[in-house]
Formats: structure tokens, C-alpha cells, sequence
């Protein structure tokens, strides 16, 4: 392979692996701009939606550790048996 070739195929993987960072960086800019705009929506909620998200997220904190529970309290029962 003579350096001809070499340094195109190297300038060639380099413009690949540009190309496909900036599809990256374009995704990444477009979910943080969502999440700002999901932010923003999110501080113009009035005062009882705020409240009726906070407990619904308390809600879900309830059932996940609820669930953990259950598992550990089936490990105990196993470890018991043995």
C-alpha cells in the first residue's frame, strides 16, 4: 500500500467518524433543547398540578421500594430454608 492510498483511506475513516460525531452532537442538542422545553412547561404548571405530580412520582417511589421489598423479604425466606 503506497501513501497515497494510506492517507486517503485514513482522511476517508476520519470524514466517516466526523460525520457520524455530528449525528450524534444533533441528537444530543435536540434532547437537551426538549428537555429545556419540557422544563419550562414544567415551571409554568399551576400550584395542584404540581402537587398532583409530586405525588404521583411519590407514588411510584412507594411501589418501587414496596417491590424491593418483596424480593428481599423472598431472599430472607430462601436463606432461611437452606
Amino acid at each position: 500500500m503506497g501513501i497515497k492510498a494510506f492517507l486517503k483511506k485514513a482522511f476517508g475513516d476520519m470524514k466517516e467518524s466526523a460525520e457520524a460525531q455530528h449525528e450524534v452532537d444533533k441528537a444530543n442538542f435536540a434532547a437537551a433543547k426538549a428537555e429545556a422545553k419540557a422544563n419550562w412547561e414544567e415551571a409554568k404548571m399551576s400550584s395542584s398540578q404540581r402537587q398532583a405530580k409530586i405525588q404521583k412520582e411519590r407514588d411510584a417511589q412507594i411501589a418501587t421500594a414496596n417491590e424491593r421489598r418483596a424480593v428481599a423479604d423472598a431472599r430472607i425466606d430462601a436463606a432461611k430454608k437452606k
